[in-house]
């Protein structure tokens, strides 16, 4: 029961110093990832007052690295690696070796010994891919060629950075002495994993989207989540206990095969909010260790260290990316998005502590220039224009090299052609649809049926697997480009929360929504939504056309009601109120019943729904 109690006050105490301080650096333009180090700081020994309990924490914090692992599998693509393979691969490569030989001389010279220096320079080489990507987005620049290379250059260190966890406890582990012992043990370990990685992708595409497929025909969102933590912890566990290797990379491997079905932007959206809260209580953490008093102690270290992340890292960058011929805005930009650390750096640091190579001084080192190169990344980024028009006076910039990224498919924009997102293939959604495609508008349809969504898919017609409720899944989708967007259920969970993610995407696409009752269209309207159908409204209308059209009134008549009824409504959903009677149009009579036998009177009139 105690214990119990520890792990309730350690979450609660943890998150809400987190939430706080995540708060306060997020309104100050910083990443939370600093205000979650801070958090940790503030509830850890170091400090007086709350004291969290740090074992229970590092228990926490194992599943945070499993599942931020699986994350960065799950979010792996190799086309955006292929696509800037020529300056991603040797310019990753040439970085990490340089920042990793800079951090191993520094920590030998410190007296950590060579061991500890080369996990510290290993630690310092790696970048924060959440820190990289919302700088790059917070400034336009994620979807250009210098995010581009960026992302791919990224997708090369973590792949380096998975490499090293599997052979640290082989290296470093102590049970092989000697340069045949060593290559012994890398040589076995190899071949596990090799073994492991086989296994997961010949039998896993096989079982996981299988698995994946019945959680997701329960139409159980709970279930569905349920699913893919077992998939992802399952097969970490695996890989420890049976392959004697790291969780974080059967964690890996377990997202790579996710990502690769077509469950993976769902998984993404709906699965890793876990991950996320459990990536928070990782950094409180690792920010738990950290001792205020080592800044103090090792200035000069710490200086160095911060020396080797802000100035080494970045001119290695920008020497790779210059000489191989990108513009000289790109080469700056690259080098300075990677001139921070963050989480990889905390899991290397991590094992390395486990192995008892690295000591609490590393890890506060580690700790102070995060927080030191988090904080300054995003005011760095914003003088790039200032560095590169100092340079131009002393070099020339070369011709731009094409920016070769390679799409599964065309933008619909490419073409000439509009896009809509049509939320729900129901129906309405199904007519929607067709009437675009007609009309020669790309439709992107998002469901979570995966049935209508393979149909869709074989029919030729763009369709994704997911919530629409997630910003993920919007922008996956191509709100951010898109004309329009339709809600084409009635019954949809979340419509005015997918109204407001879409606006504030994009103000300016045009909405069109559908509700069951007419007491809700006011509430979408307000969500921001151009145009509300009402179920109750359009039977309604339908009714009293087909009746008067039965009575014999004429077209005139018939207009004068519909206009008549859809004043009854208007008053109704803007007051709330129940709607009042308005009297007929231009003092119009009522529309008066035919003789018996009189022929029913019909108008037909074709309406363009998108304006055009």
């Amino acid at each position: 029961m105690h214990a119990d109690i520890d792990l309730i006050v350690t979450l609660t105490g943890g998150m809400a110093a987190a939430l706080v301080l995540g708060y306060i650096t997020l309104k100050l333009k910083l990443s939370p990832i600093v205000g979650y180090l801070l958090a940790g700081i503030a509830v850890g020994p170091a400090t007086p007052g709350f004291t969290a309990d740090q074992h229970l924490a590092d228990q926490l914090a194992e599943v945070g690295v499993i599942l931020l692992m699986f994350g960065v599998g799950l979010q792996f693509h190799l086309k955006e690696l292929l696509a800037v393979k020529s300056v991603a691969i040797p310019g990753a490569i040439c970085q990490s070796v340089t920042a990793t030989v800079l951090g191993t001389l520094l920590g030998h010279y410190h007296g950590w010994g060579w061991s500890a220096g080369l996990v510290f320079g290993m630690a310092i080489s790696v970048a924060s891919t959440v820190v990289l990507v919302r700088v790059l987005a917070d400034n336009g620049d994620l979807h250009t060629q210098t995010g581009h290379i960026a992302v791919g250059w990224l997708v090369v260190e973590d792949l380096f950075t998975v490499f090293m966890l599997v052979m640290m406890p082989v290296v470093f582990g102590g049970g092989a002495s000697g340069p045949a012992a060593v290559a012994s043990a890398v040589g076995i370990a190899t071949v596990k994993v090799a073994v492991m990685i086989a296994l997961t992708f010949i039998v896993g595409e096989r079982a996981i989207p299988w698995l994946l497929d019945r959680a997701a025909a329960t139409r159980s969102r709970e279930l569905f989540t349920l699913t893919v933590l077992v998939v992802a912890l399952g097969i970490a566990v695996t890989a420890a206990k049976v392959f004697d290797v790291s969780m974080a990379l059967g964690a890996f491997l377990a997202g790579m095969v996710v990502g690769r079905s077509q469950f993976s932007l769902r998984a993404a959206t709906e699965a890793l909010p876990m991950r996320d809260a459990f990536a928070v209580i990782f950094f409180v953490s690792v920010g738990m260790l950290f001792s205020p008093r080592s800044l103090m102690e090792s200035p000069g270290l710490i200086m160095a260290t911060l020396g080797v992340i802000l100035i080494g890292k970045p001119l290695a960058a920008w020497v790779i990316v210059h000489l191989l011929g990108y513009p000289l805005r790109a080469a700056i930009s690259v080098g300075v998005v990677l001139a921070q650390i963050g989480e990889f750096s905390f899991i290397l640091a991590t094992a390395g502590k486990s192995l008892k190579i690295l000591d609490d001084e590393a890890s506060n080192v580690l700790i102070a220039s995060a927080i030191i190169t988090i904080t300054l990344n995003p005011v760095l980024y914003r003088t790039i224009g200032a560095m590169e028009g100092f340079l131009k006076r002393f070099m020339k910039d070369p011709v731009p090299v094409e920016n070769r990224v390679q799409h599964d498919e065309d933008e619909p924009e490419a073409s000439g052609r509009h896009r809509v997102v049509v939320i729900g293939y129901g129906p309405v959604g199904k007519t929607l649809a067709r009437l675009l495609r007609d009309n020669r508008i790309d439709p992107v349809v998002v469901e979570l049926n995966m049935d209508t969504v393979r149909r869709l898919e074989d029919d030729g017609v763009r369709a994704l697997y997911g919530d629409a409720m997630h910003r993920e899944v919007l922008e996956h989708a191509g709100v951010g480009k898109a004309v329009g967007l339709i809600l084409s259920s009635s019954t949809m969970h979340g419509g005015k929360e997918t109204i407001r993610l879409a606006r504030d995407i994009n103000p300016d696409v045009f909405i069109l929504a559908r509700t069951t009752y007419l007491r809700e269209v006011a509430e979408m309207r307000a969500a921001g939504a151009d145009s509300v159908f009402s179920g109750e409204g359009e039977v309604a209308l339908a009714m009293t056309e087909s009746l008067l059209h039965r009575l014999g009134a004429t077209p005139d008549q018939v207009d004068r009601e519909r206009a008549r009824v859809h004043a009854e409504f208007s008053a109704m959903t803007s007051t709330g109120d129940e709607p009042r009677t308005p009297p007929p149009a231009d003092g119009a009579p009522p529309a008066e019943p035919p003789a018996p036998g009189a022929p029913e009177t019909t108008s037909a009139g074709r309406v363009n729904p998108l304006g055009e």
